[in-house]
Formats: C-alpha cells, sequence, structure tokens
C-alpha cells in the first residue's frame, strides 16, 4: 500500500489565488504581478460604484490599474471567507477592506473603504487565464 503525497490540482489553484490576492495586498506590481497571469487573460469586473458601466481588461490594462490603485490607496488586506474549486475554476467570496490615500465621496485620506467581493477565476497551466470580479461596496 502506498501513499501519495502530491496535492490535488483543485488545492493548488486555490493556494495560487490565494498567493494573487496576497500579492494584490502587499502592492506588488509590474513583472511580479504578470507572473500570475497567462498572456492573454481577460479580467471583466462587472458594473459597481466605482466602476459604473463595468470593465474589460487585458494583461497591460490590470498592470496599470495596479499602479493607479497605489496611488488611491495606501493599504489593503483581502479576507477569503468562502472558497469554492471545480475543475480549472475558484470561486471566492472576499471581504476587501483599503485604507485611501486619497478622499473619496465622504471618506476622507485615511479612511476606510470596504467592500465584499465574488470573484471566479479560471486557471490554464497554473495561471489566471479569465477572472470575473462582482464587487459591492459599501455606503460612503
Amino acid at each position: 500500500m502506498s501513499t501519495s503525497s502530491a496535492i490535488p490540482a483543485e488545492l493548488d489553484i486555490l493556494a495560487i489565488a490565494k498567493r494573487y490576492l496576497q500579492a494584490i495586498e502587499r502592492g506588488v506590481t509590474g513583472d511580479t504581478l504578470a507572473e500570475f497571469f497567462t498572456p492573454d487573460v481577460v479580467q471583466e469586473e462587472f458594473p459597481n460604484r466605482l466602476v459604473v458601466h463595468g470593465a474589460q481588461r487585458d494583461l497591460q490594462t490590470i498592470l496599470d490599474g495596479a499602479l493607479r490603485g497605489q496611488q488611491a490607496v495606501s493599504a489593503q488586506s483581502y479576507e477569503v471567507l468562502h472558497a469554492v474549486v471545480s475543475g480549472n475554476e475558484v470561486a471566492l467570496e472576499v471581504q476587501w477592506t483599503g485604507t485611501l490615500a486619497i478622499a473619496l465621496g465622504s471618506l476622507p485620506v485615511g479612511g476606510q473603504m470596504r467592500a465584499r467581493f465574488a470573484v471566479f477565476i479560471e486557471f490554464r497551466d497554473g495561471k489566471i487565464a479569465k477572472q470575473r470580479n462582482y464587487d459591492c461596496f459599501e455606503p460612503w
């Protein structure tokens, strides 16, 4: 009788998804952030209070957005509340908290913005090929 210590693929992609959120939390940008994605990645953000008409992004737009985000948020945290893995996809329910570097609506510089969001990530060869975000921001 032999036992295998290999980690199932489902656990691998969940671990990658969590490392991805941790990297964003740390403010990773550029080539380091790009390592999480396939070159032809498509990220779709559905309409929300900040992106009223939604958005579809390619790799370069994702990387540019990470740089812009650092100008708006001085710190952020991602708490995974629930995770489901199915085949090559991960679905996460996440609580996000960001400390603002700029004033936004009724929130001052240094104020905290919060959102609960669902993100669906499709992996190819251990990298993010598609990502869909449904962000629900708390009132501000």
